[in-house]
């Protein structure tokens, strides 16, 4: 069974930084795409970025270009969001999603985590 543990949310001041991480546990046999989205109150959930196996040519939402950053560590099946310049705007349930196999012989499947908090007060 694959579980995902975000970690790294809280509250921060507009301007501050704050770094989300996404654990990937389990039976993974190899983790394809994975990302972050993001859910705020009465909005659909959208995504924020999200990387490739090899890290390259990362997506972003045009909203966060320039002060958000993905990153992955294969090793440990783990993807980074380093959030800069937070704004208001940016608060937000923050969630983590992988597209991983479990097993050679199964298909890609999507995973989620249970989401974290990101609060940026004015």
């Amino acid at each position: 069974q694959v579980h995902l543990v975000e970690s790294g949310g809280g509250l921060v001041q507009a301007g501050g930084s704050l770094r989300l991480s996404c654990a990937a546990s389990g039976s993974i046999y190899i983790a394809n795409r994975m990302g972050w989205y993001r859910q705020a109150p009465g909005k659909q959930r959208e995504l924020v970025a999200a990387v490739t196996t090899t890290g390259g040519n990362p997506t972003y939402a045009d909203s966060v270009k320039g002060r958000f950053t993905i990153s992955r560590d294969n090793g440990k099946n783990t993807v980074y969001l380093q959030m800069n310049s937070l704004k208001p705007e940016d608060t937000a349930v923050y969630y983590c999603n992988a597209d991983l196999r479990e097993r050679p012989s199964t298909n890609l499947r999507t995973f989620w985590g249970q989401g974290t908090q990101v609060t940026v007060s004015s």
